[in-house]
Parts: structure tokens; C-alpha cells; sequence
């Protein structure tokens, strides 16, 4: 961890820590997504912590309805995106095929499905009953997706195959080497959601950029420069000048002078 030694990091399970865990660090990394670990994320900036990202940009990337009204909203190119209460509801309507069907909530084995008829539509609807989901018309983009990563404006970047063919290694493509505009693209939406540390999703469709997907605090494995960026932006974030720690970080700190404590809110598997 680049932040070590001089700083004090500590990772802590979200879904593990008590409801009197003290608030002590100058920064937390809000890297789980649980109700849980919002909970715990929202009781730290009550108390005057620091969290990164916030609490209100990480739910706005929970729910795919308000991250749809967001991107429109800042005139992001956003897929449209409609709400039902389930697969069935979404059937009622005699849609037309094919479709992406995603879960409104979106979370670890959430649901995310290419569905090309309404046989495919009804087996869907006795397997996710009660699922709330969004639909949104599918985009052939050729099996392959851009994946954009920032850390506080710093843009990475690769090449993936999309996940419905399955997990895939991502392949890792220079900023440089990105189409005109498209990094530029992925900080407005930073902008627009109030976010520092996130991933966005791109697809490409006859030259013209479509974001389909935005990220609080994704994985970042294997791009070069991502570690030191979030680093420095965890120093600077905890350490601001001329501001005060919170009276509960004050009255528990036990870190040298001049150093930062940094807790992860992360599940610990």
C-alpha cells in the first residue's frame, strides 16, 4: 500500500463492524457497496469524516434509474433506459427484441441479460419473480467493451470483452490511444455524479460513444499509474490544509504527528 508507512491504513469489513465502530480515520475509502457498508460510510460523515467517493454519488451508481436521469440530465450519451416493477410487467408491454434487461439495483450477481424473445422474456420472469429491472434496447458493439477508469481526473483505460460472453482479462490501452474525446467524456461524468474514484463503460456504435455503465470505486487491477493516482488524491483528500479534524478523530487519533489514518471500507473474503 503506497500510503504506508507513514500513514496508517486499516482495512474494515462493512459487514462485520459494529455499530459503535469508533469514527477515527481522516479519510475513508469507500470501496463496498452493501447497505451495510453505506450505513457505515454515512455515520462517518455525520460525524465529519471524509469518505470517498460520498455516500449520495455512491447510490446514485447503485440505481440504474438515477444514473440514467443523471447522465441525461448533464447531456451524457446515455442508452434509454425504462423501469418495471418486474420481468413480467416488462412482458406485459410486448416489447420489442432483442433487449438488455438489467436489475435496477445494481450489485454483486445482479441480473444482466441480452434477451432476444418472449419465450426468453418468460423464463426470465419465473426466475427473477420479483426482480425490479430496468430494459434498455441492445447494441451490437462487436463483443468488445471500453472500460474508462478515474482517479481524481486521471484517466485509464482498456479493452474488454463484454460480460455477457463471460469473464474476460482486460487489455490494458493508453489514454493517447483512446478515440477524440472520450477521456474527456468519462470526466464530465465524474462531474456530473459527483464522483472522484470510478469506472465508466463504453460502448462504441457507428463512431459515436454510448455510455451504458458507471462505477463507484471499481477495481483497477494492472493499470500502471492507478495505485500512485489514488493515493495522492487519499493524502490530499485527508490531510486537507487549514481544516480541522472532526472532535472524535482528534480525541482518538493515534497516528505520529504530520500522518494520516486511512480506513478501507472493503469486505475482508
Amino acid at each position: 500500500m503506497l500510503l504506508t508507512p507513514r500513514h496508517e491504513v486499516v482495512a474494515v469489513d462493512p459487514d462485520t463492524v459494529t455499530a459503535d465502530h469508533p469514527i477515527t480515520a481522516d479519510v475513508y475509502l469507500l470501496k463496498a457497496r452493501t447497505a451495510r457498508a453505506l450505513a457505515f460510510a454515512e455515520r462517518a460523515e455525520r460525524h465529519g469524516a471524509r469518505v470517498l467517493n460520498s455516500t449520495a454519488a455512491t447510490h446514485a451508481c447503485l440505481d440504474r434509474v438515477r444514473m440514467a436521469e443523471l447522465a441525461w440530465a448533464a447531456g451524457l450519451p446515455f442508452p434509454d433506459t425504462t423501469a418495471f416493477a418486474s420481468p413480467a410487467e416488462l412482458l406485459d408491454t410486448r416489447p420489442a427484441f432483442p433487449l438488455m434487461v438489467k436489475s435496477r439495483r445494481s450489485r454483486r450477481d445482479d441480473l444482466v441479460a441480452r434477451v432476444d424473445d418472449a419465450p426468453s422474456l418468460r423464463a426470465m420472469a419465473r426466475e427473477w419473480p420479483n426482480e425490479p429491472i430496468v430494459a434498455q434496447v441492445f447494441v451490437d458493439n462487436g463483443g468488445w467493451d471500453h472500460k474508462l477508469w478515474v482517479v481524481d481526473g486521471h484517466v485509464f483505460a482498456g479493452l474488454r470483452r463484454t460480460a455477457l460472453d463471460g469473464p474476460a482479462e482486460t487489455k490494458p490501452i493508453a489514454p493517447q490511444d483512446l478515440p477524440t474525446g472520450w477521456a474527456a467524456l468519462a470526466r464530465r461524468v465524474g462531474e456530473a455524479f459527483g464522483l472522484d474514484v470510478y469506472g465508466v463503460d463504453i460502448l462504441e456504435v457507428d463512431g459515436v460513444p454510448s455510455i451504458i455503465d458507471v462505477n463507484a470505486f471499481p477495481g483497477m487491477r494492472n493499470m500502471r499509474g492507478a495505485p500512485e493516482a489514488l493515493a495522492e488524491l487519499a493524502t490530499r483528500t485527508g490531510m486537507p490544509p487549514n481544516t480541522r479534524m472532526s472532535a472524535e478523530a482528534e480525541l482518538s487519533a493515534s497516528c505520529p504527528t504530520g500522518a494520516m489514518r486511512v480506513e478501507r471500507a472493503k469486505p475482508v473474503r
